[in-house]
């Protein structure tokens, strides 16, 4: 089991007068996204997904029908480099999930498109995801639940300025 004041005693006979409150707040935040990830991973799993797979399904089935959009729309909602997105993009076409089409308004680019088996995969996926996602928050009140969302919203505002 982890303890952070065993850890927090060590480094303080180790290192008497470091400040290591930083330390613990940056070690809880870490151990729980790798939490959080782990469970949300067997959540994409169970859908044949992984987290950079669901992540651009979800992305096209969110921009509404008909879930296309060009690779630098999809850029710009995650942060990846081009190279990979393209490798994400032929991966899922070549499990038939999305399908590259012809942009009408600009003949000289492509869409990426959720195929009829990408929708009904990702569709469900979400749901499932949402689900999973209210069972990992549910320990905690709405209260509390809106307290830290407005915490880490601050928190990342002010590492986003840095």
């Amino acid at each position: 089991m982890y303890d952070m004041n065993k850890i927090k005693a060590q480094w303080a006979a180790q290192k008497p007068g470091l400040d290591t409150e930083p330390m613990a707040l940056i070690g809880q935040i870490i151990r729980l996204s790798a939490q959080l990830t782990k469970e949300m991973n067997k959540t994409f799993a169970r859908h044949g997904l992984n987290g950079a797979s669901f992540d651009m399904l979800a992305t096209l089935l969110r921009s509404g029908p008909p879930h296309a959009l060009s690779p630098n729309q999809l850029l710009e909602t995650m942060m990846i480099t081009s190279g990979t997105m393209t490798n994400r993009i032929d991966q899922l076409e070549k499990d038939k999930l999305v399908v590259r089409i012809k942009n009408s308004n600009d003949k000289r680019s492509v869409l990426v498109q959720l195929t009829a088996k990408g929708y009904e995969i990702i569709d469900a996926a979400v749901t499932d995801h949402v689900e999973n996602q209210k069972r990992l928050v549910e320990g905690m009140s709405e209260a509390e639940r809106t307290t830290l969302n407005e915490l880490l919203q601050t928190y990342l505002a002010a590492l986003d300025h840095e």
